[in-house]
């Protein structure tokens, strides 16, 4: 059969389906319809898929043709300095270094490590991004969750408007409220009533964020208009929104939520109340708490007794106390550990003798209780915002260990740090720093504002200043010297200068050391410096 006919034998309307599977298992295996076996059947079968990707393509109709996109929305913020937008391009461009986690990475500063403080800092000045330079944008954020926040609200509006012409930036309409959709001006009530009754979930979530902000009393009344009716999934989610804003005013639609017939939701209703010292559910914990712990005067220390709960009433878990203990968990101290946390810390003084926080939590506890009892103390801080008991809690950063009388873990006194002032957290972890230098201080760090104060940057590099006199290799502390490119006030830049010579190396020292330091030091220099440059850029100077 010559190569026609072996081309007009398979049309049928299966042929290509015939000849994608004798190419796959071979022709010697398998042929077509009307092509012979034999050392011409791998030439035949090309030409007849040739023939047939042409009768394929001819068979086509024309497609109708899409509506055109509509244009995208203007952008009313002014644009950029024209040295930030360069700047912005070659933080863009950047690609992260392959050295950054545990070797050497030289001089050069890693530009994408700077690109979450340089949106920061252009989002703080109210500047529209480039459109040239948003599709740059939306890859790097795609590419990294920490940067989505800030990059989408530099893109603005355009952000959603590409992420609908654009599956790989679809995360900007999952990310923005509503998808971007644009939510009814506070003014028109019918069609805030609308979308909240017929609008889809994401619509609905932003909707009630948004009048929460503005106006707490008018998103929970819209709330209240249809909370019998939702899912139980949906009405946690519209609870949690209650966060904002949370006042007494509250209260009454909170009293309600516990007796919901989702536990997740009664527990949500009830964490919301014990924020809330006034609340007549922060008064039953206190209570229910109080009843537990007592000062025993009979000894020759003052010590707190502590008699937990023998059981979990239905009165309990009405309140929000979950009766079922984790594995490995005591069941009492379970109990015990919820109605500490969620009784007012403003009531324990008077019920333990008129001490003060610093003074009750100085106080031994018996029967191994103080952990529990601390850690309960710890998190009704953390819940209340009282920076009276987070101080007495985290005590003083030079203790000998490692934290105060009652946090338990870095986290807890990290957590605990984030109740006080900016200025009192920064001093209270340089204290720390200087006490036990670097190895536990990188969490705490994270709760300090940027730039960091005068005194925690000083700690810090001494404390790396310190490390280098040591010999040690600087890769054990490329995570803090990366967080120290980032938040040191570029105006220590200067005082660091005499840190990038090598030094001259002990003989017990590593091999080297002493180079790779001076390269970190330097790269640190050269870091804060372009900092410096990327503010004086977006001032416009």
């Amino acid at each position: 059969m010559d190569r026609t006919s072996a081309r007009d034998s398979t049309s049928a309307p299966d042929a290509w389906e015939e000849l994608v599977t004798s190419a796959l298992l071979g022709t010697a295996r398998r042929t077509p319809p009307g092509i012979e076996p034999g050392p011409e059947a791998p030439v035949a079968l090309l030409d007849a898929a040739a023939v047939e990707t042409v009768r394929r393509r001819a068979g086509l109709r024309p497609a109708r043709a899409a509506q055109r996109p509509q244009p995208a929305p203007e952008d009313p913020r002014p644009g950029l300095p024209a040295a930030a937008g360069r700047r912005l391009a070659m933080l863009l461009a950047d690609r992260p270094g392959t050295g950054g986690g545990g070797g050497r990475r030289g001089t050069a500063p890693d530009l994408m490590e700077l690109l979450p403080q340089w949106l920061a800092a252009a989002n703080t000045h109210g500047y529209a991004a480039p459109p040239q330079l948003l599709p740059a944008l939306l890859d790097a954020a795609r590419g990294r969750t920490d940067l989505r926040p800030a990059a989408l609200a530099f893109a603005g509006s355009r952000a959603t408007w590409l992420a609908r012409l654009n599956p790989d930036w679809r995360f900007a309409l999952r990310a923005t409220p509503g998808g971007g959709t644009a939510l009814p001006p506070a003014q028109d009530t019918a069609g805030i009533r609308l979308l909240w009754e017929e609008g889809l979930f994401a619509e609905r979530v932003a909707l009630l964020a948004a009048i929460r902000a503005r106006e707490p009393a008018a998103a929970r009344e819209l709330l209240a208009t249809t909370w019998a009716t939702e899912r139980a999934e949906d009405r946690l989610m519209f609870l949690d929104s209650l966060r904002t804003g949370l006042g007494p005013d509250d209260e009454p639609f909170l009293e309600q939520a516990l007796a919901d017939r989702s536990r997740n939701v009664r527990a949500t209703a009830a964490e919301l109340l014990s924020a809330l010292p006034d609340s007549a559910l922060a008064a039953r914990m206190a209570v229910r708490a109080g009843a537990c712990v007592a000062v025993d005067h009979t000894q020759d220390t003052p010590t707190i007794l502590v008699e937990a709960p023998h059981e979990c009433d239905s009165g309990m878990e009405r309140d929000g106390v979950v009766a079922k203990a984790p594995s490995g968990r005591g069941e009492r101290s379970w109990w015990f550990g919820q109605l500490a946390e969620a009784a007012p810390l403003g009531g324990w003084p008077g019920r333990l003798g008129g001490r003060t926080p610093a003074e009750i939590v100085a106080l031994p506890v018996a029967d191994d209780w103080r952990n529990e009892l601390h850690a309960a103390w710890c998190r009704a801080a953390v819940r209340q915002r009282d920076a009276g008991w987070a101080r007495a809690l985290l005590g003083t950063p030079a203790a000998p260990e490692a934290g105060g009388p009652g946090a338990v873990s870095l986290a807890e006194r990290a957590k605990l740090l984030g109740t006080l002032g900016s200025a009192e957290r920064a001093e209270w972890v340089a204290g720390f720093i200087a006490t036990h230098g670097l190895s536990e201080a990188f969490q705490l760090l994270g709760v300090c504002g940027v730039p960091w104060a005068a005194p925690l940057g000083r700690a810090v590099v001494d404390a790396l200043n310190i490390a280098r006199d040591a010999g040690s290799y600087p890769w054990s502390f490329s995570g803090m010297m990366g967080l120290a490119e980032r938040c040191l006030d570029p105006a220590e830049a200067g005082r660091l200068e005499g840190l990038m010579a090598v030094p001259d190396e002990r003989e017990d020292a590593s091999p080297g050391a002493g180079g790779y330091w001076a390269e970190a030091f330097q790269r640190l220099v050269t870091t804060l410096r372009l900092r410096a440059a990327m503010a004086e850029e977006l001032e416009g100077t």
